[in-house]
């Protein structure tokens, strides 16, 4: 079916909608089956890639500190998952695939920003000054870290929940009520 002239301007109006409606008989059933149908070939490979992208970025948090990455592009290949989830499975699936609040992890990243943020003025330092941390855990040793670490998780955890929160807003289906 080829389109001819502009409709531009009409609201409602397609003409590649009406010729297809002319050839079924008016019936526009089908259609609304064909639209709301979610694909199965991209809900698979939409699952499919999922956990690796969360893997993805936290691999991307916990190099981002001493190599590119951190927990702003960590956060944000999360939310790319986030993404494709709502764009394979609809509003249900995106709600699933985070337990927790999303406002939960935006305050929980903010506390931790704030807080690592605040530790550099502990015996006179500076504000965002980096502190070294090592710790020794039973079965891997000693693990040293700094509070930069600390500072990325909590801007993973801000960029996850705030986005989340952004998806969940935009994907909510208007109610009648709410205009007035």
């Amino acid at each position: 079916t080829t389109l001819k002239g502009s409709n531009r301007g009409r609201p409602g109006s397609c003409r590649l909608m009406s010729e297809w409606t002319e050839q079924t008989n008016g019936s526009t059933s089908d259609l609304d089956q064909e639209i709301g149908r979610p694909s199965m070939v991209l809900d698979v490979v939409v699952r499919a890639e999922f956990h690796a992208l969360l893997v993805a970025s936290l691999w991307l948090l916990f190099v981002g500190h001493n190599l590119p990455g951190g927990g702003f592009v960590g956060g944000l290949v999360v939310v790319a998952a986030f993404g494709l989830r709502l764009a394979a499975g609809g509003s249900v699936e995106l709600l699933n695939s985070l337990r927790v609040r999303s406002e939960v992890v935006l305050g929980l990243g903010l506390l931790v920003a704030t807080g690592t943020a605040l530790l550099g003025l502990v015996n006179n330092g500076a504000l965002l000054q980096s502190r070294e941390l090592h710790v020794t855990l039973p079965w891997l040793g000693e693990i040293a870290t700094s509070s930069a670490f600390f500072f990325d998780l909590g801007v993973y955890l801000v960029v996850v929940g705030s986005f989340h929160w952004l998806l969940e807003v935009l994907s909510e289906p208007e109610h009648e009520g709410d205009l007035e």
